[in-house]
């Protein structure tokens, strides 16, 4: 889309015969500019089961005021949210192909149509500071809201109120504070919707909309279970039909079918927001689209049991599929960026000619390849139908009759295998010339991570006492693995150079740089195996 703004705001309810305050005494304002009236019309879009506005989207067309055009409005962060304008232009009954492409992997393969429309007389108050500089405005809105049904043959359910919002322009967060304090002082009260759009859809947001999954209390010693072995309590579940002694209570109280339902819960809503950030260009939208597929897929392998394989198999090789999409992109931004902080911290005269340079361009294109190469696998169809696919199972999991069973022992039974599945990958890596073995234990302990992460709240510790150890293996073995694409870009660039007629003696230091930090991390890891080994057997 077009302009980008970042709105930082408040909203208050206020009954007819509300009068605002007088804000001059708020303090950093001298004066009041005089109140000017807009009408603005908006109409709102989403789809039939209103993806947009459950995942704290809006998305309108708007006329009249200052900032007539489409909008879409992204989730609120750190108490502002960020707006995307866009022309008018001729488009009214849809959006355009181009209003819609950030929130398209929110709407996915769904049409999208006018769910609700506002009417709003409002009348601006600028609060101005010494010099005339607009610190905030203040927004008295009457609104008449329609909620447009959902099916043909309902009604339409109109709605009316007042509310009154202050934004700010170039003030800061103690005016905000300070003008929100002398509203409520007059009679206002802090707006129990956070938005017109969620005030007017209420009845359809509460229909139908999935709970939020509850936090699961944090457990206290869980019975010490091996996680790198299977116990024959851990098998059983429950010794003469009682809970295991020194079980966590939340692992008496909860069934494995209800953490699998939070675990896929929370990594679905993990990566519908990197898909946002990916389609809004922000840094590190492509590596957390990649976290996010990587935590779902060790989800639907670990929690086979629970799960019916025949059903998330297929689901599993989709995530799979994205993450490969996106590797190359990935891997491009991550090995220059470390090779030009490398060179740049080399004395001078071991940089021969124009390596700074030459790794600056390399940058800048792979940056462009890798921006374009994301739009386009997270804009095919094949993507769109895996998020379709994931929604799909995370609203009616197929799950198994273990999933009924009580969380503490399955979820026993799943670390021991994956436990178990990671010293396998460590023992067929002794020993061996094959320099993928150390990245297959990589994985798996990337595995037995994300599956620890989902059982500690349940279990508790040892599960605990193993995220450490294994972060520190997973971050020793991942540098070492970067290494693999750092040294290639040093062969590719260095005989560019040579190619040119460039001394590429530097590039060769550089690889030899790198791949003494691939020795040093072999090393690291073997020397930290052994705490991590301990820990699986706690």
């Amino acid at each position: 889309m077009g302009d980008v703004q970042v709105e930082i705001e408040r909203k208050y309810d206020v009954g007819e015969a509300f009068v605002l305050p007088d804000l001059a005494g708020v303090p950093g304002v001298v004066s009041v500019a005089e109140p000017v009236e807009h009408t603005l019309e908006a109409t709102y879009y989403d789809t039939a089961d209103l993806r947009l506005a459950r995942a704290r989207v809006t998305l309108r067309r708007r006329t009249g005021g200052t900032d007539a055009g489409w909008h879409v409005k992204l989730p609120a962060s750190a108490g502002a949210r960020r707006e995307l304008r866009s022309p008018l232009g001729r488009a009214v009954r849809t959006p355009t192909r181009g209003v819609l492409a950030p929130v398209l992997g929110i709407v996915r393969t769904a049409p999208v149509t006018q769910v609700a429309l506002l009417h709003t007389r409002r009348i601006v108050t600028e609060l101005l500071d010494a010099d005339g500089r607009v610190l905030a405005e203040v927004a008295d809105d009457h609104v008449t809201g329609t909620a447009l049904p959902a099916e043909p043959g309902v009604a339409a359910v109109v709605s009316a109120w007042r509310e009154v919002e202050v934004e700010l322009v170039d003030g800061d967060e103690e005016l905000l504070a300070a003008a929100g304090a002398a509203l409520v002082a007059a009679g206002a009260e802090p707006a129990r919707s956070p938005s017109k759009l969620s005030r007017v859809l209420a009845d359809r947001l509460g229909t139908g909309i999935p709970p939020t999954p509850p936090t699961p209390p944090v457990a206290g010693p869980a019975g010490g279970a091996s996680v790198g072995k299977e116990t024959k309590r851990g098998k059983k579940g429950k010794k003469n039909g009682k809970a295991e002694k020194g079980a966590a209570p939340a692992a008496a109280a909860r069934t494995a079918g209800e953490v699998l339902r939070t675990a896929l819960t929370t990594g679905a809503a993990a990566l519908q927001e990197a898909d946002l950030m990916v389609r809004t260009d922000q840094p590190d939208g492509v590596h957390q689209v990649r976290v996010a597929c990587r935590r779902l897929r060790s989800v639907l392998a670990a929690f086979r049991p629970v799960l019916d394989r025949d059903a998330t198999d297929p689901l599993r090789a989709e995530l799979q599929w994205i993450g490969a999409q996106l590797a190359g992109s990935r891997d491009a931004e991550v090995s220059v960026a470390h090779l030009r902080e490398l060179v740049a911290a080399q004395p001078p005269e071991l940089v021969l000619g124009p390596v700074a340079a030459r790794l600056q361009q390399e940058d800048l294109r792979d940056g462009l390849a890798g921006t374009e190469e994301a739009h386009r696998a997270v804009t095919s169809p094949r993507y769109l139908q895996a998020l379709d696919a994931l929604a799909e199972l995370v609203a009616d999991p197929p799950m198994t009759d273990r999933a009924t069973e009580p969380a503490g022992p399955v979820l026993t039974a799943v670390l021991a295998h994956t436990g178990k599945r990671l010293r396998r990958t460590v023992e067929a890596a002794q020993g061996s010339d094959d320099p993928t073995a150390l990245h297959e234990v990589r994985k798996a302990a990337k595995r037995l991570r994300y599956t620890a992460e989902v059982s500690e709240q349940v279990l508790g510790n040892p599960v605990g006492a193993l995220l450490t150890p294994l972060k520190q293996v997973q971050q020793v073995l991942g540098d070492r693995q970067d290494t693999f694409l750092t040294r290639e870009v040093c062969t590719q660039v260095g005989l560019q150079a040579f190619a040119a007629g460039e001394n590429a003696w530097t590039y060769g230091r550089v690889h030899g740089l790198e791949q003494a930090r691939a020795e040093q991390a072999e090393r690291e890891f073997w020397l930290r195996w052994p705490a991590l080994e301990q820990a699986l057997e706690a």
